[in-house]
């Protein structure tokens, strides 16, 4: 019998091994536990929170597009979640309040941001393109690290604003000027859903850019999009968004169930084993 029912709300899911990461760890530890793909509608956002609060589901991870979605639903906002108002864990406290947390930021940080060594950090110019819901977790976790110039781009340029309000101090860019720009800035960072397997993706080539720029894919699945292999070839340092959903996760199965689960080696083999 299995007493704990978990799973990850979004759509399109496909792509999604959250499942498979959170399943290993319930039978590593002994947990009697289980986590699968809950693909919704916009309009199902509270029916699913209702089960959190009657325990029917013990908890939730939210993806794109319904990060801020949620938080209409939810009773209280803590932690990172508050300072970005964007939610990608749910459960129910003890006093059987529906809480919204973010574990992106502490993702970003351990599966990317702390990779890169570089004295003068926070010199470096970057551009962000999405506004989406993981947009203000990065934009945040930028910050914290003191980086001062950040420019951000959305095929959508409102929603970009949007995010300026909440970051006065980032840089609005049209859509159509990310190519030009791209030679000016040192790190690139994908937020947006362009890439993914059996979606669209993006018709910038980014031919001139700078030899130490960094490019930043927060897609894990598939393991390279089309953009990480272009610059790949022009041996552009790339990184996917397989650690920072890896770290994440590991994240969230704390705040769930209070064990701090480790990252092994079979664990990493297992995923990219089923990247696409």
């Amino acid at each position: 019998m299995i007493d704990k029912k978990f799973g990850i709300i979004g759509k399109p899911l496909s792509h999604s091994l959250s499942p498979m990461l959170h399943n290993y760890w319930f039978k590593k530890y002994g947990i009697s536990g289980n986590y699968s793909l809950i693909e919704i509608e916009l309009n199902e956002i509270e029916k699913i929170i209702e089960k959190i609060r009657n325990n029917v589901l013990h908890g939730i991870n939210v993806t794109v597009p319904y990060k801020q979605a949620v938080i209409p639903f939810l009773d209280l906002m803590v932690g990172d979640a508050k300072k970005t108002s964007s939610v990608n864990t749910i459960s129910l406290n003890k006093e059987g309040k529906v809480v919204g947390n973010n574990t992106d930021i502490y993702g970003f940080e351990q599966g990317f941001l702390n990779k890169l060594r570089n004295q003068n950090f926070k010199q470096n110019v970057v551009l962000v393109l999405g506004a989406g819901g993981v947009t203000a977790s990065v934009i945040y976790a930028l910050l914290n690290k003191k980086i001062e110039k950040i420019f951000v781009s959305n095929r959508t340029v409102e929603k970009a604003y949007e995010i300026k309000k909440k970051f006065p101090s980032i840089e609005i860019l049209k859509w159509e000027n990310i190519e030009a720009k791209a030679k000016d800035v040192d790190i690139i960072i994908n937020t947006t859903s362009l890439g993914l397997a059996e979606g669209s993706d993006f018709k910038q080539e980014f031919k001139a850019t700078k030899p130490n720029l960094v490019y930043y894919d927060i897609i894990y699945n598939p393991e390279e999009t089309m953009m990480v292999k272009k610059f790949k070839k022009k041996n552009i340092l790339t990184y996917n968004g397989l650690e920072m959903f890896i770290y994440q996760g590991q994240k969230s199965f704390s705040l769930w169930n209070e064990i701090d689960p480790e990252i092994d080696i079979e664990l990493k083999k297992k995923i990219e084993s089923n990247l696409k």
